[in-house]
């Protein structure tokens, strides 16, 4: 997500689908009506694109360090994952992320880390329900796995970058798992499989 879709066709808590704010089209209605205030318009829209509103591609991507983290397994594999509890974590999920983000963890003992150890974002919802995510403003290719609340996976996906088509759940999920691409087809993780899910996690949003 990210770009969230909670369900197929709603619109709750989506990833913005725009490439511009609603401020900017707003503005560019505005000059076919008021022609004294279009230039002044074009010109604050123009100098948005340019950089003047550089701090909206901040606001659209997590500070994925300072998000909570847990682990989680599927089979002999675990994961790490950034826990996306809130609408806003959720909406910008992995928007803007560099794929080194999502690089394998290197083993580490001392954390308790085993070799093999991957990154992923897993979305926590309070209840299952259809779902369905898309790529807008997601720069990298990534592999999504939708997860019942009994931890059993639904559906599977690799979706393409800055894609906006929805790749929905097919059956009600409470939790999403996005990791990098083509790691679920590496691993043969699939729907049917069984996932490790914490009950810290289970209480995170409930």
């Amino acid at each position: 997500m990210s770009r969230l879709r909670t369900e197929p066709y709603g619109e709750g808590a989506m990833r913005f689908a725009s490439m511009f704010p609603r401020k900017v089209l707003f503005g560019l209605r505005t000059t076919k009506r008021r022609s004294a205030l279009g230039k002044w318009v074009l010109l604050m829209s123009a100098g948005w694109l340019l950089g003047f509103g550089c701090t909206e591609e901040s606001d659209n991507r997590n500070d994925l360090s300072s998000m909570q983290t847990a682990r989680i397994r599927v089979g002999d594999t675990v994961f790490e994952v950034w826990l996306a509890t809130t609408e806003a974590e959720q909406t910008r999920g992995l928007m803007r992320t560099p794929e080194s983000a999502l690089a394998p963890i290197p083993p580490d003992s001392g954390r308790g880390l085993p070799e093999g150890a991957q990154r992923g974002m897993l979305f926590v919802f309070p209840d299952e329900q259809l779902r369905a995510f898309w790529m807008s403003n997601t720069i990298i290719p990534l592999d999504i796995a939708y997860i019942r609340g009994d931890g059993v996976i639904v559906k599977t996906y690799t979706m393409a970058p800055l894609e906006t088509r929805t790749y929905p759940s097919v059956e009600p999920a409470r939790f999403v798992l996005e990791t990098r691409a083509g790691l679920l087809a590496d691993l043969q993780i699939k729907a049917g499989d069984q996932v490790e899910i914490p009950e810290s996690v289970l209480k995170a949003s409930g």
